[in-house]
C-alpha cells in the first residue's frame, strides 16, 4: 500500500485519529473498491460518506435521470442537474468534495446480464435500490459470488438494514423469501418517505462498508436493524442461520 501524502494526512486526519482506523486503515480505504447500486435516496448519502472517508474506487450503478421529486432526499443532486443522469451528477458532486478518489460509472440498471461481472470487480457492495426485483437480484448475485453487501430499505418514517457476508449469516432472501406481488407492498411513490430517514440509513450503510474494509467493529451480520423515526426507536432482531436456496447453492459451489 502507498504511503499517505501530506495532503491526505490532513484530509483524513479525523479518520486516522480513530484507533479502529489509523494510518493503516486509511491506506486500506484508499486501496479499496466499493460498488453502490442506486444513486437515489439511500445511495446519495452512502456515496457521499464513502467519498468523505477516502474509499479509493467507488462504482455507481444507476440508469435513472434526476427528477424534481428526487431532490427532497437525494442529496447528491441539485436543481441544476434536472434531466441529467444521476451517475453524472453524483460523480461531479463527489469529485468536488474529494478529487482524491476514482469513480466508475455504470449508467444503466443492474441486470442478470451485467450484474455478475460488475459485482466481482468490487470488494463490498451497497444495495441502495428502490424496488424488490433489484434487491433480490443484488442479493442473489452477491451471495452466489461470495461478495459481502449491505441492504437497506425505507418507507414512510421507517427503515431496515442488514449486512450479508455470504456463509456467515442469513441473506436477504433467507429473511424475506421471494419477490412480493406487485400490489402486495406499498412504495415510496405511493405513501412517501422522509428524506432524513434516507440519510440515516445511507450513512449507516457507508459505515458498514468502512468497517468491513478496515476490519474494525462488529458488522450487522445475522441481525436485522429497524428504525421507527416517528417514535425514534431502533430495534434489533437476531436472524436464523442461512437457509434459502441461494445460500445452499453458494455453499455447494
Amino acid at each position: 500500500m502507498k504511503d499517505l501524502t501530506e495532503t491526505q494526512k490532513i484530509r483524513y486526519d479525523r479518520n486516522i485519529l480513530l484507533s479502529e482506523i489509523g494510518i493503516s486503515g486509511q491506506q486500506k480505504l484508499l486501496s479499496s473498491r466499493v460498488l453502490v447500486v442506486g444513486a437515489g435516496g439511500l445511495g446519495s448519502p452512502a456515496l457521499f460518506y464513502l467519498a468523505c472517508a477516502g474509499v479509493g474506487t467507488i462504482g455507481i450503478v444507476d440508469g435513472d435521470r434526476v427528477e424534481l421529486s428526487n431532490l427532497q432526499r437525494q442529496i447528491l443532486h441539485t436543481s441544476q442537474d434536472l434531466g441529467g443522469l444521476k451517475t453524472h451528477s453524483a460523480r461531479d458532486t463527489m469529485h468536488r468534495l474529494n478529487p482524491d478518489i476514482a469513480i466508475e460509472l455504470y449508467s444503466e440498471p443492474l441486470t442478470q446480464e451485467n450484474g455478475l461481472e460488475l459485482v466481482n470487480q468490487y470488494e463490498f457492495v451497497i444495495e441502495a435500490t428502490d424496488n424488490f426485483k433489484a434487491k433480490f437480484l443484488v442479493n442473489d448475485i452477491c451471495v452466489g459470488s461470495g461478495v459481502p453487501f449491505c441492504h437497506a430499505g425505507i418507507l414512510g418514517m421507517f427503515g431496515q438494514m442488514l449486512t450479508i457476508v455470504p456463509g456467515k449469516g442469513a441473506c436477504y432472501r433467507c429473511v424475506f423469501g421471494d419477490i412480493p406481488e406487485k400490489d402486495q407492498v406499498s412504495s415510496t411513490a405511493q405513501v412517501g418517505v422522509l428524506g432524513a430517514v434516507s440519510g440515516v440509513f445511507g450513512a449507516l450503510q457507508a459505515t458498514e462498508a468502512v468497517k468491513f474494509l478496515t476490519g474494525g467493529g462488529k458488522l450487522l451480520v445475522g441481525r436485522l436493524l429497524t428504525y421507527d423515526a416517528l417514535n425514534l426507536i431502533f430495534r434489533e432482531f437476531e436472524l436464523p442461520p442461512p437457509s434459502c436456496k441461494v445460500c445452499r447453492a453458494a455453499k455447494h459451489i
